[in-house]
């Protein structure tokens, strides 16, 4: 197994990539390096993805309940 899937399996049983995405860009903005109106678009993009990522688990979950 490479390395890169050793981070890969890691990122996706511990951390979602989208959660790592908005931790870097909190970081980012406390550190100075983007302005807080980039880090509002980046959080929208969050949660607006993780909210349709929850439905379509749903959707799939009941889909193949029946």
């Amino acid at each position: 197994m490479s390395n890169r899937e050793k981070v890969d399996l890691f990122l996706s049983k511990w951390v979602s990539r989208k959660l790592t995405v908005f931790g870097i860009a909190s970081v980012a903005l406390f550190s100075g390096s983007i302005e807080s109106n980039d880090w509002v678009i980046i959080a929208t993009a969050y949660i607006s993805l993780q909210g349709v990522t929850d439905i379509v688990e749903r959707i799939y979950k009941i889909k193949h309940e029946q």
